[in-house]
């Protein structure tokens, strides 16, 4: 065997040697490395439940007319009342978003004669605004006012924070607290001295709200009593990646 065959099985060897081991458990992972301690990889999860601070509610109008440019118009009027409905509720004008036209045709298919196309009916617009608002306790009023402008289409309130990230804050420093003493945990049960942090990285995401309430439309439009809307509580979810070196 000649030198050069040797020194290259033995740099073959030398890496093989120098590959890092894996072990994983309960999503952690711990990686050997050769020179300088294991790593280990985990993630740490903080929930925060609160109250919400805003809420949204979309409201729109649907008409028809045997005419699409009838049928834009009578709409145009109609949603003007919508709007104006909401800003007497205290919404600003910032605050109200236009989130889907549509425009079709429409046929009567029940009365079709075999071989014929169907009866033409005529134009249906349907126009839809989303208005978001601090004033949680105003959401059912605000519904039975855009009701009462001649509101058709109603769907919400979704509730959320008009700051999610502030939300979060205290829930860093829980994270990282719990994950320096799973870390120094894993280090005593491997045999290592203590730990030393590598990296941190967030790949949070803010959680699903609880189910969205069933609003409840009252029965008579002159009833003095509102829509009863409860927020209950939004919850966001913080996640921390950590990465720490087990030292001997």
């Amino acid at each position: 065997m000649t030198k050069q065959m040797f020194a290259v099985m033995a740099t073959g060897l030398a890496l093989m040697a120098a590959m890092p081991a894996l072990a994983q458990q309960g999503g952690s992972t711990v990686t050997a490395a050769t020179t300088q301690g294991p790593i280990l990889t985990f993630s740490v999860s903080e929930e925060v439940r609160s109250r919400p601070d805003q809420a949204t509610v979309g409201a729109g109008v649907t008409t028809t007319a045997p005419t699409a440019v009838e049928a834009m118009r009578a709409n145009a009027t109609a949603m003007d009342k919508l709007i104006a409905a909401a800003k007497a509720r205290g919404i600003k004008a910032e605050d109200i978003q236009t989130s889907g036209i549509s425009l079709s045709p429409q046929y009567d298919y029940n009365n079709q004669t075999p071989g014929q196309p169907p009866r033409f009916l005529g134009y249906q617009v349907s126009n839809t605004v989303r208005a978001t608002t601090p004033k949680i306790a105003d959401i059912g009023p605000l519904l039975d006012a855009l009701v009462a402008a001649g509101g058709t289409n109603i769907d919400g309130p979704s509730f959320g924070m008009a700051d999610a990230d502030a939300q979060l804050v205290g829930a860093r420093g829980t994270a990282i607290k719990a994950a320096e003493a799973k870390a120094q945990d894993y280090a005593r049960l491997a045999g290592f001295r203590g730990v030393e942090l590598v990296s941190i990285s967030e790949g949070g995401s803010f959680g699903p709200n609880p189910p969205m309430p069933m609003v409840r439309m009252a029965m008579d439009a002159g009833s003095a009593k509102a829509t009863p809307v409860e927020p209950g509580r939004v919850s966001n979810t913080l996640t921390l990646n950590f990465q720490y070196r087990l030292v001997k």
